[in-house]
């Protein structure tokens, strides 16, 4: 199950391991961060892509991808489900260490494996 725009961003602030309160300070208060928890606990599930364009530029994640995940973007539907998606793979914008990296290929292995 694809995770909600909120718990997304939840990660990604972790994987940051920033406050609520720092992201608010590096958006110049232009994200609040009352509003960010209301958007991480999917209150909000549509915030304004001028909030999402902080947060891209935060986080240094895709703003693309967010406008996707909040629903202003379709993805790409020009490829059949047997094609590669050619989207940013789920957990590369995490800052993963090489054994975390190699931890997820083998259990991807294990998954296609079990097919």
């Amino acid at each position: 199950m694809k995770p909600t725009l909120g718990q997304y961003l939840a990660s990604i602030r972790a994987d940051r391991k920033m406050t609520l309160r720092e992201v608010e300070e590096a958006t110049d208060k232009g994200v609040s961060n009352a509003y960010l928890s209301q958007i991480e606990n999917d209150k909000i599930r549509k915030p304004s892509p001028n909030v999402l364009h902080s947060l891209a530029e935060i986080y240094a994640i895709s703003f693309e991808n967010l406008m996707i995940r909040a629903g202003y973007l379709m993805p790409s539907s020009d490829r059949s489900d047997h094609d590669r998606h050619g989207r940013v793979a789920t957990f590369a914008e995490h800052n993963l260490t090489e054994e975390e990296e190699s931890e997820l290929l083998r259990f991807l292995q294990f998954i296609r494996g079990r097919g």
